[in-house]
């Protein structure tokens, strides 16, 4: 039977620290009302997508300085913060949010933030929450049936797909030079991606002492994807592969690589076959859309963002092993007080992190409201909307589509005008977020999109907009 710890006569709220649960309460109501006006006036589109005061100004309106010293904060002042705090920042689940690859989180994930929150059972060792990382395990192991991988597949959940790039080159390391953990990396290693990788991996190679001069370009075509037929030219390399580096999709153009191609050249060669799946893995769960992971399952490390098409919030990234021996390799740790006696149920020895969010829960939670299979519709729907919008621009005087697109991601340009001024423009009045890139040579105007709330009314008053401005 648990003791009973409270002592003869104690109050209510007991010694300094202890939580106030009225207040708590009182606040917690504040904040779910707030949040859910905030939600509310973002997917209905009836407040600016963003705002992007200068931070001086920002930092008087919220009497940042003041709370800072002097604390004081009641459930009252609280509320007035709060409104401020969310009327400044950017409405993922605006229908005019277009930027950026990061999710507009669905209610069950938040709730698992507010859990998280108070209850602070980090997942790395099992015995700090049992139920978060038995959470995290039924999880990944959903994760590793659908990528393809068997039973002998190992997983863990990191804070971001920079973190879970590393982890799976720290694994890939561990099987290509098992001593360089010990003994640093031998001379001749390198890295074979190609230029349209996300920039976490070259950063990675720097991280791990590599240099980023061990990047080794793949040959692409002219919209940057890996050209499989050009593939033996890397082996003409004096150097060695810790892996060669495929992208489900690009972050810049939202194209995917011929993983099947990629994979059994891999194979066939005996180099570690990365897929940085870290935006387009999800695309799994679409029946439409499965086809364009074909041949996912030759890889050896797939990393696998839930923060962004599974509609976590930030941050809860995947990294995916075909072997689960590949990553208990890839970090050799010692530390008394935390790497004893019995420890399989413990994932610490997969990660950077010795501390890690209950990040399971969030896609969990996700799951267990909308089922695989609305996660699956909300991926084909984000698809479908993007295609629409380029069927649309492709039509309209002076807008040119360099691709037919794969996702949710679509660049365009605008006629001869800067797409820069175009874009800051839009941001400046808080009518649309873009983002932009660089293809070719040439820099274009990007849409991801994103927020549920997205619709073909949104998409024609974009290139109004545009046409309009530019």
């Amino acid at each position: 039977m648990p003791h009973n710890f409270r002592s003869h006569g104690e109050e209510r709220h007991g010694p300094v620290g202890r939580w106030d649960i009225e207040e708590f309460t009182k606040v917690a109501e504040v904040t779910t009302e707030q949040l859910a006006a905030y939600v509310d006036d973002s997917q209905r589109g009836l407040v600016p997508v963003l705002r992007r005061r200068p931070p001086k100004e920002l930092e008087v309106r919220m009497d940042l300085r003041r709370y800072i010293r002097e604390g004081g904060m009641t459930a009252d002042s609280y509320r007035d913060f709060l409104r401020t705090y969310l009327a400044e920042g950017t409405r993922l689940h605006h229908p005019a949010y277009l930027a950026h690859q990061d999710a507009s989180p669905d209610f069950p994930a938040a709730l698992a933030d507010f859990i998280h929150g108070a209850t602070n059972n980090p997942t790395a060792i099992y015995e700090m929450g049992a139920a978060g990382t038995t959470v995290e395990f039924a999880v990944l192991e959903w994760m590793l049936e659908r990528v393809g991988f068997g039973a002998d597949g190992g997983g863990v959940l990191t804070h971001g797909g920079s973190l879970a790039n590393l982890t799976a080159l720290l694994a890939a390391r561990a099987a290509v030079a098992p001593d360089a953990w010990a003994d640093g990396n031998p001379a001749d290693l390198a890295l074979f991606a190609p230029p349209s990788a996300h920039y976490s991996l070259t950063r990675a190679t720097g991280i791990l002492g590599l240099g980023t001069n061990c990047v080794v370009p793949l040959a692409v075509d002219d919209l940057g994807r890996i050209d499989v037929a050009r593939l033996p030219e890397s082996l003409e390399h004096d150097r060695r592969p810790i892996a060669l580096v495929a992208n489900a999709c690009a972050t810049g153009t939202g194209l995917y690589d011929d993983l099947r191609g990629v994979g059994e050249f891999c194979r066939d060669h005996g180099i570690w076959f990365h897929v940085d799946g870290a935006h387009g893995a999800s695309a799994l769960l679409s029946d439409e859309h499965r086809r364009l992971l074909d041949g996912i399952e030759l890889a050896d490390s797939v990393i696998w963002d839930a923060h962004k098409m599974l509609r976590t919030s930030s941050l809860a990234a995947a990294v995916l092993t075909r072997r689960h021996a590949d990553l208990d390799a890839a970090f050799q740790q010692e530390g008394s007080y935390l790497f004893y006696g019995d420890q399989r149920f413990d994932l610490i020895g997969r990660t950077v992190e010795g501390t890690k969010a209950e990040q399971g829960l969030k896609l969990f939670l996700n799951l267990a409201w909308r089922g695989e299979r609305g996660l699956g519709d909300y991926v084909a729907r984000q698809y479908a909307t993007a295609h629409r919008f380029w069927e649309l621009a492709r039509k309209r005087p002076g807008f040119e589509c360099p691709y037919e697109p794969e996702s949710n991601i679509v660049c365009f340009r605008y006629g001869t005008a800067d797409q820069a001024v175009i874009r800051e423009r839009m941001m400046d009045e808080g009518s649309f977020h873009l983002s932009s890139t660089d293809l070719g040579g040439n820099r274009y105007l990007r849409i991801t999109v994103i927020a549920p709330a997205t619709d073909e009314r949104t998409l024609t008053a974009l290139l109004d907009h545009i046409a309009e401005i530019g």
